[in-house]
C-alpha cells in the first residue's frame, strides 16, 4: 500500500477526499480545500497522457501546484499502455505528486469514444496492463484507480477489481453506478459495500455524496475505508471539517461572513493563476458559493445577489459587490 494511503489510514480514520473534477479542482481550488480543513488528500483535474507525451504545454500547466495542496494525486486518462507509463513519469519528474490516479470511470462520450475512462471496463486486459507499465514507470508512488460499478453491468466490477489489484492498483475509487446510466439514478451504495467485500485493497466510495451528514451514513452502509467527494465540496470548500464535527455530533454552519471571506481568498488565488480574465472562469464557482442550498439557510438578497455575480468582470468587481452584500 502506498505511502499517503497508510499515513492516513494508519490514523486509524477514514480517507476525506477531493474527487477530481474537469475544470473545478485546480491548483486555486485545492489550496482553498486545504485552507480550510479537513481533507486528507486532494485529487487534481484529470489530463490527458497523450497530450502530455506531445509536451502540450497547456496540459503540463494544469499538473503545477504549490506546497500547501500537498498531499495531492494526479489524475491521468488514456487507453495506451505505453503512453500512459511515459504521462505518468512526466508528471512525477514535473511535479511530483504523492499519488498518481487513472481514470477508468468518466463516463463522458468526448472520453470514452477513444477507449479511455470507463471504457477501459470493458476491456479488462488492457486496463492491467496500462497499470502494470504505470506502476513499471513510477515505482514506489502510489497508483489508484478511479472505476465505475461497470459499463452496463452492475456487476462488472467484481470480475474487474481482482484484474487492476493483481495488476498493482493500490487503492480504488467505485462510484456507485454503471456508465450506462451516466449521472442519473442513485449511486448504489450497497454494492460499494460488496466491492469493499472482495477487494484486498483500500476502497473509496463515490457518488450521491452531497452533504457533510451523509458521510456516515455511507461509511456505515459501505464499510469503505473513505469517501471521494465530488459535487458536494463545490460551493462548499468546508465540506471535510463540517464532516469532521458531523462524525463528531457537532453541528456547524458557516456564516455569510465567513463565506464571503473565502469567496474572495478563493477568487484572488484563481486571479493570480489565470490573469486578468480569470474573473469570468471564476463564475461558475461563485453560482455554486452562493446557492440557496449550499449557504444553508435564509438570507436576504441573495437571488438578486446571484444574478449580479454571474456578470462580474473583475475581481475589483466582485470585491465591490460582496462588501456591499455585507453592509
Amino acid at each position: 500500500m502506498g505511502m499517503w494511503i497508510e499515513e492516513v489510514l494508519q490514523k486509524n480514520k477514514k480517507i476525506l477526499a477531493l474527487s477530481p473534477m474537469a475544470d473545478m479542482t485546480d491548483s486555486a481550488f485545492c489550496q482553498i480545500v486545504r485552507r480550510v480543513g479537513g481533507a486528507d488528500v486532494v485529487f487534481r483535474e484529470m489530463v490527458s497522457s497523450e497530450a502530455l507525451i506531445r509536451e502540450n504545454q497547456k496540459t503540463l500547466g494544469m499538473t503545477d501546484f504549490v506546497e500547501a495542496e500537498r498531499p495531492i494525486v494526479q489524475q491521468i486518462f488514456g487507453a495506451d499502455p505505453l503512453t500512459m507509463a511515459k504521462a505518468a513519469a512526466i508528471v512525477m519528474e514535473h511535479a511530483g505528486p504523492e499519488g498518481i490516479d487513472i481514470n477508468m470511470g468518466c463516463p463522458v462520450y468526448k472520453i470514452i469514444s477513444n477507449f479511455n475512462g470507463c471504457a477501459l471496463m470493458k476491456e479488462p486486459e488492457r486496463a492491467g496492463a496500462i497499470i502494470r507499465e504505470m506502476k513499471r514507470a513510477i515505482g514506489e508512488t502510489p497508483l489508484s484507480v478511479k472505476i465505475r460499478l461497470g459499463w452496463s453491468d452492475p456487476d462488472e466490477f467484481r470480475k474487474f477489481i481482482p484484474v487492476i489489484e493483481d495488476a498493482g492498483a493500490e487503492l480504488i475509487t467505485i462510484h456507485g453506478r454503471t456508465k450506462a446510466q451516466g449521472y442519473s439514478g442513485k449511486s448504489d451504495w450497497v454494492r460499494i459495500r460488496e466491492a469493499k467485500k472482495i477487494a484486498r485493497v483500500p476502497i473509496l466510495a463515490n457518488g450521491d455524496i452531497h452533504e457533510p451528514h451523509q458521510v456516515r451514513e455511507v461509511l456505515d452502509i459501505t464499510s469503505a475505508d473513505g469517501v471521494l467527494i465530488a459535487r458536494g465540496a463545490l460551493g462548499n470548500p468546508w465540506f471535510f471539517r463540517l464532516t469532521e464535527s458531523r462524525i463528531q455530533n457537532l453541528n456547524s454552519r458557516i456564516s455569510i461572513d465567513e463565506r464571503v471571506r473565502v469567496v474572495l481568498e478563493h477568487a484572488r488565488l484563481h486571479s493570480a493563476q489565470y490573469g486578468e480574465r480569470g474573473m469570468v472562469s471564476f463564475r461558475k464557482h461563485l453560482s455554486w458559493y452562493f446557492k440557496t442550498n449550499k449557504v444553508g439557510f435564509e438570507v436576504e438578497g441573495l437571488k438578486v445577489m446571484r444574478e449580479k455575480l454571474v456578470r462580474v468582470n473583475t475581481l475589483g468587481e466582485l470585491e465591490t459587490l460582496l462588501s456591499d452584500f455585507l453592509k
